[in-house]
């Protein structure tokens, strides 16, 4: 890093859900030089999955400020910070909000003499949507991919449609750590990694549950546990609509059955066996070397996201795990996906902080943005995406976009406080129930 980053490294994180903030956050810790105090500051991007105070707690990083913000109020940050600049931008959005804000980036550092290094990536297994996501991300300075095998699908992806592929950097994933697993524990433990919207019919969320619990049963001397992302009320990256504690009431549970919540880490430093359909759960455990099952019952399927594991010696069916069955990973595996279990992890970042000084230490400051694409080559796609963040076809905001001449007054702002409740509501209490009502 450049002298003046040594000391201090500034880094601004805009997240759009918890796991993304988590990603975010913990990127930002893995990209700063060992000897660099670090300066985080955190923006929350406003919509339905914008993170509670007790999600954003459970990550376990501390944010020296954080605010949430619209896209064009966070565009007006990134300007008015021009005197007291930024070192490192990482955008933890979806695909068409880095697109949004690459594009509205471009236009407010218009002109400026330098401006920060941009990086943007995956949270965890990139199993759906490669070219549209890659694309969208295309025009950062660095698009983190988390393992070898990541790389070389993105490299691909932006060289077959001609767009320079130099900002694919590979590392690993942020929040990979914990001591290695070195043996059972007293009781044995079995973990359930659930997610939000896999799988997400009631009959297979229901048959997990079920056979969870029949787990239970049959292995007394076990705890099982299943361990759930969110509580009832609060959003996550992906929409819950039947969570689990719902379709766990009325059941009669053994004794030795358990919901928890909490970090991640901290329940799998006492889990010997991590049962998922195909949740990053399962890359975070294979890290540390505990047995793991990615589940077959549903089928091995590209809408689960299990397929992604296809031979990592880890897919199973809970017939097998009842009857005691213990996966072993596969070396090579586990090796090309990121996981790092051979003890490379403390190195997998050296890669992305190199290229950062590099880039800080570019004479002259960084040159423009330069996403893949513009109104030249999308001229039928691009405007859309910039319209759901009230930013015109150049990037700059529309008029009439919200907060885009001022900061909002306390009237507006506790107006705009009800009005998000009541979005929110709709999105996560009243909607779910229509879309069941209209499958009736």
């Amino acid at each position: 890093m450049p002298a003046s980053a040594t000391k201090s490294l500034r880094v601004a994180v805009l997240a759009d859900s918890d796991t993304r903030w988590k990603w975010g956050a913990l990127t930002a810790q893995r990209l700063a030089p060992a000897d660099a105090e670090i300066r985080l500051d955190g923006y929350l991007l406003r919509g339905r999955a914008t993170p509670t105070a007790r999600q954003l707690k459970e990550v376990g990083v501390r944010a020296d400020s954080l605010r949430e913000v619209t896209g064009v109020e966070f565009l007006r940050a990134m300007g008015a910070a021009a005197e007291d600049q930024y070192d490192v931008l990482i955008l933890a959005l979806v695909g068409g909000g880095v697109q949004a804000m690459l594009h509205g980036l471009r236009a407010t550092w218009a002109g400026a003499g330098k401006r920060p290094v941009v990086v943007t990536g995956y949270v965890g297994v990139v199993y759906e949507k490669l070219t549209d996501g890659l694309l969208l991300r295309h025009g950062a300075d660095l698009v983190l991919a988390n393992s070898r095998h990541d790389a070389d699908r993105f490299r691909a992806v932006y060289e077959g449609v001609g767009a320079d592929a130099s900002a694919v950097t590979e590392v690993a994933l942020p929040f990979l750590g914990g001591a290695p697993y070195t043996g059972e524990h007293e009781p044995y433990t079995v973990v359930f990694a659930a997610q939000p919207s896999v799988p997400d019919s009631r009959k297979d969320r229901t048959y997990l549950l079920n056979r969870l619990i029949g787990h239970a049963r049959k292995h007394p001397e076990r705890e099982v546990l299943l361990k759930l992302r969110s509580k009832p009320g609060e959003h996550t990256t992906h929409i819950e609509e039947l969570p689990y504690q719902k379709l766990v009431q009325g059941k009669e549970l053994p004794a030795n059955f358990r919901l928890v919540y909490g970090h991640m880490g901290e329940v799998l430093d006492r889990t010997d066996l991590l049962v998922t359909v195909s949740s990053t759960a399962a890359l975070e455990a294979l890290h540390r070397r505990i047995p793991t099952v990615v589940l077959t019952d549903l089928g091995v399927r590209e809408v689960l996201g299990n397929h992604h594991f296809t031979g990592s010696g880890c897919l199973a069916s809970w017939d097998q795990l009842d009857a005691g069955h213990r996966p072993t990973a596969d070396e090579e595996w586990v090796s090309r996906q990121g996981v790092a279990a051979d003890g490379t992890y403390t190195t997998a970042f050296d890669t992305a902080r190199e290229r950062i000084s590099k880039l800080l230490d570019r004479p002259g400051g960084l040159p423009p943005l330069t996403p893949y694409y513009t109104p030249e080559t999308a001229p039928g796609y691009l405007p859309g995406i910039l319209a759901r963040h009230h930013l015109g076809p150049d990037g700059v905001p529309l008029p009439g976009a919200p907060a885009a001449d001022k900061e909002p007054g306390p009237v507006r702002q506790i107006v705009r406080r009800a009005a998000r409740g009541a979005y929110r509501h709709g999105v996560q209490r009243v909607a779910p129930v229509i879309r069941r009502m209209g499958e009736l």
